[in-house]
């Protein structure tokens, strides 16, 4: 009995390989009868009858031949071509023995309405030298080329199917990979934040200044808890991503109550787009640690919005003094993390440029197709 291995999916199924093979056999007595017809021969219906039981048989061998065949699934390519070559060969011989049994052993000479016709027949075989055996190899010659016909056929189906498995596979780890990447990036993000602000309350605490530590430990809990319990891998709002935005800039009024000034501008229509959570704060953190940290006045930072054909447009500026030995690189750790992000989300159709200002100041522009809108519009109070 044929085995095979528990939990083993075969590439081409039992139903498919059964239509198969009875369309390959259906196509075989057709093309015969066919055949008999145009040369008009002698008891058509007794041939037909006969030609159906030896149709039933090579259904029958060719369906032991797709067993046999589902051995070699997995295996090479070539492995597969030499085992249908090789197997044909018996499968060629049983049909090629089945047929000369029915058309030559059993009772040939009633298959003709003048029994003396069957009887010349074999007057000529035997006059010829024609023995049984090279009737029989003539047959089985023809057949193996119609089994290895089918075999092929078989062998080309499988083949195609394992490749699609394949690049399904492939895509999957791509797409795993990839959300692999983007989680990575993404937790990038809060250790550096995180760091920041516990120096920063740290030095709230070590000047007394209780009240804006504790204020700023209340923001750090709800932003914290509100980041965290985003899926790295979805999507948020841009209303979303404005108000998260906002619980990090009051924890940076905390620390610059004097020189932090925020100013907010996205039209109420672009608040439902998504676009990848926190992908603004680096970009605030940029403007805040070279834009207001090291400027002595007050310092505004602007966050807009704008849609252009199906383009996004987000920036974020700053009116802060101008630092050329670190801001004209935009190659920090912040920037990059952008940067990388949006290539691994969106490749080239989106982008990150930053640029040094005329009059003083910086400014970041990031720029991402619109995929796709929420339905429910969002509220969002940007004063």
């Amino acid at each position: 009995m044929l085995k095979f291995k528990r939990g083993t999916k075969p590439l081409v199924g039992t139903q498919l390989a059964l239509l198969s093979i009875i369309g390959f056999w259906a196509f075989y007595a057709a093309i015969v009868t066919l055949r008999t017809a145009v040369m008009d021969f002698p008891s058509q219906g007794e041939i037909a009858g006969r030609r159906m039981f030896v149709v039933a048989m090579g259904i029958g061998v060719t369906w032991f031949f797709y067993l046999y065949l589902r051995l070699f699934d997995r295996k090479a390519l070539g492995h597969r071509i030499a085992a249908a070559f090789i197997g044909a060969i018996p499968c060629a011989i049983i049909v090629a023995s089945a047929n000369h049994y029915i058309f030559n052993r059993y009772d040939p000479i009633s298959m003709f309405d003048d029994q003396n016709i069957g009887r010349q027949l074999a007057e000529i075989n035997e006059a010829l030298g024609i023995t049984i055996y090279q009737q029989m190899a003539e047959f089985a010659v023809a057949l193996y080329f119609f089994m290895i016909a089918w075999a092929l056929l078989f062998i080309a189906i499988g083949y195609a199917r394992e490749v699609r498995e394949i690049e399904r596979a492939a895509a999957r780890f791509a797409q795993a990979a990839q959300d692999a990447e983007l989680r990575s990036l993404r937790y990038q993000v809060n250790p550096h934040f995180l760091f920041n602000t516990l120096n920063s309350l740290s030095t709230l605490i070590i000047k007394s200044h209780n009240e804006r530590a504790e204020t700023m430990i209340q923001n750090l809990s709800t932003f914290y808890r509100t980041s965290l319990s985003n899926d790295p891998l979805e999507d948020v709002t841009l209303a979303e991503e404005v108000r998260l935005q906002k619980l990090y800039l009051d924890i940076e009024a905390v620390r610059y109550p004097k020189r932090l000034v925020v100013n907010i501008d996205i039209a109420d229509d672009l608040l439902s787009i998504k676009v990848p959570a926190l992908i603004l704060q680096p970009l605030i953190e940029n403007a805040i640690k070279y834009g207001v940290s090291r400027s002595t006045r007050p310092v505004t930072v602007r966050i807009n919005a704008h849609k252009v054909n199906q383009e996004l447009h987000i920036s974020v500026t700053d009116d802060g003094e101008y630092f050329p030995d670190i801001q004209s690189s935009g190659n920090g750790i912040g920037l990059a993390n952008v940067r990388d992000r949006l290539d691994t989300r969106y490749g080239d159709a989106a982008s990150l440029r930053c640029e040094t200002l005329t009059n003083d100041g910086y400014t970041a522009v990031i720029t991402m197709p619109i995929q796709h809108e929420a339905i429910i519009q969002e509220e969002l109070t940007l004063a």
